[in-house]
């Protein structure tokens, strides 16, 4: 009942989701996009996944500080893991990635979850 007084006390349309929704799912799809890249791709997807996850970071931080907070570390060190790389990455540089970029995922559901109420 505590989260439909939520949605109840906004507009009665049922398009008058919070800001954050939209950048939520521009973030999701940019997480996406990390699954099926090589090294030159995966640069460049990061940056996509890292200013939607800002945008996600400015929009939501006030209602949900902890999960943003864990989406800003996760993206800040797949960040600096795939800064790292050099264009032959060794497999200890590749594990690195891929559980940084597992740590996104994981960051990005937690906050999906924790927003699905608001953003349906």
């Amino acid at each position: 009942m505590v989260a439909l007084a939520g949605c109840s006390s906004s507009s009665s349309s049922s398009s008058s989701k919070p800001a954050y929704c939209t950048d939520r799912t521009n973030l999701e799809n940019a997480v996406k996009g990390l699954a099926s890249l090589n090294i030159s791709g995966l640069k460049a997807q990061v940056q996509m996944v890292q200013s939607a996850a800002t945008a996600l970071v400015n929009s939501a931080k006030s209602d949900f500080p902890s999960q943003t907070s864990a989406i800003t570390s996760s993206v800040d060190a797949l960040k600096s893991a795939v800064a790292g790389l050099s264009s032959t990455p060794s497999a200890a540089q590749l594990a690195t990635v891929t559980k940084d970029a597992a740590n996104v995922v994981s960051s990005v559901k937690s906050f999906t979850d924790a927003s699905s109420s608001a953003c349906g």
